[in-house]
């Protein structure tokens, strides 16, 4: 009779000890997403940091051209906000009209030599360009941290104790197919 004591104790002791590895993994999945998307945050602010400082330059050359540097404010705005708010489907939304908005200013600064040919212009340009080369990396790295958080939460017996500790499942960061055609700012200085 003690040896099935035993035995029921040991089978109680390795499922415990099972859901509690389960349990880990999950709350280390979940980190990882979280630390995906600080990582691309902390990018996000760097740009938004240095969209100013390029619309201020372009002002300087680009008198009557302020519809196209409104129209980058205001994208910069909206994906701020996003950002803020942690709403990654706002901010897919709002980094396809950023982009827009970049690519547009950048196709009419060929209007512009003295423009183009500043310092000034071409770091913040060329700051921006990797800024935006990063992001595309960083999602990369997000969506695949989010796509295992989701299978893990819905496979067998991973789904128990997701349900249980009521674990959800994360958005992907997408953009339109248009934005993803646009990513290399640098394409436009041809």
């Amino acid at each position: 009779m003690d040896i099935i004591i035993y035995i029921a104790l040991a089978g109680i002791a390795i499922a415990v000890g099972y859901g509690i590895m389960l349990y880990n993994r999950l709350v280390d999945i979940k980190h990882a997403v979280s630390q995906a998307w600080s990582n691309i945050d902390v990018l996000l602010k760097q740009r938004h940091d240095e969209l100013p400082k390029l619309v201020e330059t372009c002002k300087q050359y680009m008198g009557f051209e302020q519809e196209t540097l409104k129209q980058v404010i205001a994208a910069r705005s909206q994906v701020a906000t996003a950002r803020e708010a942690g709403n990654v489907g706002a901010l897919g939304s709002a980094e396809n009209s950023l982009r827009i908005g970049l690519g547009n200013l950048f196709a009419v600064v060929e209007d512009y030599p003295e423009l183009k040919a500043s310092e000034k212009f071409q770091h913040l340009q060329a700051r921006i360009t990797g800024l935006e080369n990063s992001i595309a990396d960083r999602r990369e790295y997000y969506n695949e941290a989010v796509r295992i958080n989701n299978v893990r939460i819905e496979q067998f017996p991973d789904v128990i104790i997701a349900n249980w500790f009521k674990f959800k499942p994360r958005d992907l960061l997408e953009f339109s197919d248009a934005d993803k055609q646009d990513v290399n700012i640098g394409q436009l200085f041809g």
